[in-house]
């Protein structure tokens, strides 16, 4: 018989999982937005100091405004397959341009080149690194069973014990 899979989300909240969870968050953002200046051609930052900046600026960012555009552009990521988000990553990362002096982006091609990276990254942190799901698996046989065994225990003496009580 197939298997009934019962998925249930642990506390959805972006704040769920305690400061180890946000460190690991921060850090792995912050490998991503390096590695993008390092790879991607027009993604450039001036210090260690304004990468770090931009570091956390891009994760508040994601924390913040990212679930909000995604609300509003749900009918053009559903429409394009999901494409849409490299473009709605590629805005965010040209708002953090914006926000941090010293972080610089040449373009709207550079931008969407180091959201290709940071994305690879965080794909990786969300499938590998300790993600906030858990499931349940029943085999529907159990599930008959322990059903009729609590079923069985609704006897004659359950409606007993219930008129002794009225």
């Amino acid at each position: 018989m197939p298997t009934i899979r019962f998925a249930r989300a642990v506390h959805e909240s972006p704040f769920h999982g305690g400061i180890r969870q946000a460190f690991l968050r921060v850090f792995i953002t912050g490998i991503a937005v390096f590695l993008a200046i390092a790879i991607v051609p027009g993604l450039e930052a001036d210090s260690f100091g304004a990468g770090m900046a931009a570091v956390l600026v891009l994760t508040f960012l994601n924390l913040i405004l990212r679930p909000i555009l995604f609300l509003l552009t749900l009918p053009l990521i559903v429409f394009t397959l999901g494409l849409f988000l490299v473009v709605l990553n590629a805005l965010l990362l040209e708002l953090t341009a914006f926000f941090v002096k010293g972080f610089t982006v040449s373009g709207f091609w550079a931008s969407v080149g180091g959201a290709l990276v940071a994305a690879s990254l965080l794909i990786f942190r969300r499938n590998h690194v300790g993600h906030p799901r858990s499931s349940i698996q029943i085999e529907p046989a159990q599930l008959l069973i322990r059903s009729t065994e609590r079923l069985e225990g609704c006897g004659e003496q359950s409606f007993n014990q219930i008129g002794q009580l009225a």
